[in-house]
């Protein structure tokens, strides 16, 4: 894979696909009375996960069209490459093998990169891990006190923050009684004060989450959550004023997922208790990494186990599915069309669970970290729209909340629902006559596609009896996109399965456009200058003087007000 990128709009199908779309007027309500097997047709099983196709902007010719792009651009290229550990990577000239880490043990043909054993690499780290995590659960991992430990907090930030706290959340039902998690990432101090604030330190372990042990906002969290605890410690008694208790307590109380061993051992940490990960690795693509150490502590290296699972299902059918029933390719194919020929700038991911709340922030940064990119991975400039804005909520909040805009404005907004059969908490509203509660739920779900879908005529609103003069503002269009995620349950393997589809959807978006994925130099540009403005907040005269008016008129500002 060391030819450039296509330019997909060079490409013979990107040319019908615009005369397509140009020649097409979305009808899904004659589509579907003309097609009775749409609904079937467009609709496909991928592992737990149903997934429903039939209510997008799309006929066979499209699909057909999308199909040829993905090949033409070297898509199942790409694909093979990715897997085979090429380095696809190629601002940071490294392999991308997240998949890597969720291949079973024993899994065949093994997987050597760069001379390196990766499938032994990877089960030597999950088994230390699990046994980290064991040893936390049964209580034969204590505090400096000999307490067992009550409370795990993951002090990270990006890939090392919203992975774990997302798969936590989602996971719930799952975590072992007795035993919570915590999460800070954020360099705001009321994160790391309010979060700590009703622990006991003598139950609380911190996990510090950072591959080179020096990231800004994370290394500055864990200082404070050392000097809490040494504070804490010594309030209750049970610290002695001197460094070797300190740093005592510090091993006892603080774990490292880093390969920098020797910043963590300066740091207090016991070298042996810290988990590492490899450059092969994004920081979005890490939760099935040592970076879910925090989620395998709290719901149990088995279920973390079948968590991994839940991702090489995808994978294996993302690497071996035919084109035209492989449902990561389709989902990403669509996602391009809608950016590139449908003038969709929004991408809305809505879960009918509380428990993934935070999935659409998740994906906020695997998308739009990985596509968020203007340069192609050979240097050269974009030359198509890229990436989405992912956004969401949860249902049925959303729909009090931001669906107008989905149902009735003049965006294109492509739409993610996302639902499962069994709740984790099926209860029964007995005011209501027994009524299921779940039930009712899902009637919210499978309503909205289906308004969103076929909307409401003129007259249909009419027939109502609806006064003339608002019969307009009562009609809906109709004819806007949605995908329906549908699965049993919400289990461990069922979340893996769902993070896989996305981290899927996402490389396809990224190859038919030609960029590279898996860095991510955005990012970098604001960390260094906050580093040179720090010392304009502190005092130096020099570093304020040497910034642009704007900003030495706002930290003039911040300066005055600072009690």
């Amino acid at each position: 894979m060391n030819a450039g990128p296509v330019d997909p709009t060079t490409t013979s199908a990107w040319a019908a696909l615009a005369a397509h779309r140009a020649a097409t007027t979305p009808d899904l309500r004659s589509w579907f009375a003309q097609d009775p097997q749409r609904a079937e047709r467009l609709t496909f099983d991928v592992a737990d996960l149903r997934v429903d196709l039939s209510k997008n902007l799309l006929t066979d010719e499209t699909v057909g069209l999308l199909l040829q792009l993905a090949e033409q651009t070297g898509v199942p290229a790409r694909r093979d490459a990715m897997f085979a550990g090429e380095h696809i990577n190629v601002t940071e000239d490294r392999a991308v093998l997240h998949t890597a880490l969720r291949r079973p043990a024993g899994a065949q043909p093994p997987l050597t990169v760069d001379g390196q054993d990766v499938d032994a690499d990877v089960q030597r780290e999950l088994e230390k891990v699990s046994a980290f995590a064991e040893s936390v659960r049964s209580g034969a991992w204590t505090g400096v006190t000999g307490k067992r430990i009550a409370t795990v907090v993951n002090i990270g930030i990006g890939g090392s923050d919203l992975g774990p706290v997302m798969a936590y959340e989602a996971l719930k039902p799952y975590v072992q009684a007795g035993l919570e998690c915590r999460f800070v990432s954020n360099i705001d101090p009321t994160d790391v004060a309010e979060t700590t604030a009703d622990l006991d330190p003598e139950t609380t372990l911190f996990i510090v989450a950072s591959k080179t042990f020096g990231t800004l906002e994370t290394l500055t969290n864990a200082r404070l959550a050392r000097t809490w605890l040494w504070e804490r410690l010594a309030a209750a008694g049970v610290l002695a004023d001197d460094d070797e208790a300190r740093r005592g307590a510090v091993a006892k109380h603080f774990v490292a997922v880093s390969t920098a061993l020797e910043k963590v051992e300066a740091f207090g940490i016991d070298p042996a208790n810290a988990f590492g990960f490899w450059d092969w690795v994004g920081g979005r693509y890490s939760v099935d990494s040592a970076i879910g150490t925090s989620l395998a502590v709290a719901i149990g290296p088995e279920r973390f186990r079948e968590f991994l699972a839940g991702f090489h299902a995808v994978d294996e059918h993302f690497r071996t599915a035919e084109p035209a029933a492989n449902v990561p390719l389709l989902m990403g194919l669509l996602n391009v069309y809608y950016v590139n020929h449908c003038d969709a700038h929004t991408h809305a991911v809505l879960p009918y669970s509380q428990h993934l709340h935070r999935f659409p922030a998740y994906l906020q940064q695997l998308t739009m970290e990985s596509n968020g990119k203007s340069v192609r991975y050979d240097g050269s400039p974009v030359t198509t729209q890229t990436g989405e804005v992912f956004w969401g909520e949860p249902g049925t909040n959303g729909q009090h909340a931001f669906y107008q805009l989905i149902h009735q404005g003049t965006r294109v907004v492509p739409s993610d629902f996302i639902a499962f059969a069994n709740p984790a908490h099926p209860l029964v509203d007995h005011d209501a006559g027994g009524a299921d509660v779940h039930a009712l739920f899902m009637a919210n779900f499978f309503a909205q596609t289906k308004a969103l879908a076929f909307g409401k005529t003129a007259e249909e609103v009419r027939a109502e009896g609806t006064a003339e003069d608002v019969v307009a503002a009562r009609t809906f269009s109709g004819n806007r996109p949605t995908t329906s995620i549908m699965a049993p349950a919400l289990t461990p393997s069922v979340l893996g399965q769902l993070i896989a589809l996305y981290e899927h959807v996402t490389f396809v978006e990224g190859a038919v456009w030609g960029i590279d994925s898996f860095d991510q130099w955005g990012v970098e540009l604001g960390k260094k200058l906050a580093l040179e403005i720090a010392p304009a907040l502190t005092g130096d005269t020099a570093a304020l003087e040497s910034q642009d008016p704007s900003t030495a008129s706002l930290i003039r500002y911040y300066l005055e007000q600072r009690s």
